[in-house]
């Protein structure tokens, strides 16, 4: 591994955590960022409004050197609760794990080498699935890895410029929140609500718009691995998440235009998808296992997105859609403390 070319950048890492069944993950979340062959400043985790869990954290973390333990200030949700890691930070760089996930050892390494360069604002990584089963369902395509918080098919491959970073395992400089502001509430996850998401494309977009000259990075080597639970491999959950995943768009396109706001997307569904149907017909047509019905959940993926667009969307313009609102994310000093 070579010398990452910026050494002195100090990286704060929040997690957001909202549950206990997790208590195991979480854990593991934190002495992972501890093990990084390139140390971060701190790891904040910020918990989402659940009072039992926040007590237990604290405990856990009290005598831990570099781990703070936060409660989140704003609204029920991930985006207020990494606005509050945000807030709380002190590192030059902030980067977001999954409270169910565990970084390779040079995850930071190559999240600091990205931002060697000035113009980069962002630097997102690669997210590996492990499939609580052991194996991917034979009926899953790669292509919608993404319903599973996951890097997918179609993503480019190395180190290269990107529209939007991914959330889950992605970084910012400070100054792109002091510039645009942070994660806007009523966009994305809200503990065990509806499956949303969209919030750090919104994010993304906005930043490109406040500063043409920005660079957001996807570098693969920065790796995680994240748990998939036997929930989430079944067809049930993927057509939710999908459709949820149209009602994201709908509110993104909203805030963004649709313009910017599909950009990506309508790449992928001109391209990528329709490989992916061939490719799991070309299977069934040589008798592997699971291609025709990879084909069909390719289909039935893009019709649940598709009618969740349509639906939220007309929400929008019928003032039915609910509202969002952007957050300021400078210091704040009474966040200091561990909760």
């Amino acid at each position: 591994m070579t010398e990452p070319r910026n050494p002195g950048a100090a990286i704060s890492v929040v997690v957001c955590v909202y549950t206990e069944d997790r208590w195991s993950d979480i854990l593991a979340a934190v002495d992972s960022v501890r093990a990084q062959s390139r140390p971060a400043l701190e790891t904040l985790l910020v918990v989402d409004h659940r009072p039992a869990l926040l007590d237990r954290l604290t405990r856990e973390y009290k005598e831990t050197p570099g781990v703070r333990v936060l409660a989140n200030r704003g609204p029920r949700g991930l985006s207020a609760g990494r606005n509050t890691g945000i807030a709380a930070s002190y590192g030059e760089i902030i980067a977001f794990l999954d409270d169910d996930a565990v970084a390779e050892r040079d995850w930071l390494h190559w999240f600091a080498d990205g931002y060697a360069d000035p113009e980069v604002l962002a630097v997102g990584g690669r997210t590996e699935p492990i499939w609580a089963s052991g194996r991917r369902p034979v009926w899953f395509p790669e292509e919608f890895d993404w319903v599973v918080g996951c890097a997918y098919k179609g993503l480019p491959r190395g180190r290269t410029a990107v529209r939007n970073v991914l959330g889950g395992n992605a970084s910012f400089r400070r100054t792109a929140f002091d510039t645009v502001g942070g994660f806007a509430t009523g966009i994305g996850r809200d503990g065990d609500k509806r499956p949303l998401g969209g919030e750090e494309t919104e994010l993304c977009i906005r930043l490109s718009r406040a500063r043409p000259d920005a660079v957001l990075l996807l570098d693969d080597r920065a790796v995680i691995h994240h748990r998939v639970p036997p929930a989430r491999e079944r067809f049930a959950y993927f057509r939710t998440r999908t459709y949820a995943e149209g009602l994201s768009k709908a509110l993104v396109a909203r805030s963004v235009g649709a313009q910017r706001g599909l950009e990506s997307e309508r790449a992928y569904t001109s391209r990528v998808l329709p490989a992916g149907v061939a490719r799991g017909l070309r299977d069934a047509a040589l008798g592997r296992a699971g291609g025709a019905r990879r084909a069909g959940a390719i289909v039935a993926g893009v019709a649940a997105a598709t009618g969740g667009y349509v639906l939220g969307s007309l929400r929008a313009r019928g003032g039915s859609a609910g509202s969002f609102t952007v957050a300021e994310t400078g210091r704040d000093d009474d966040l200091g403390e561990a909760a």
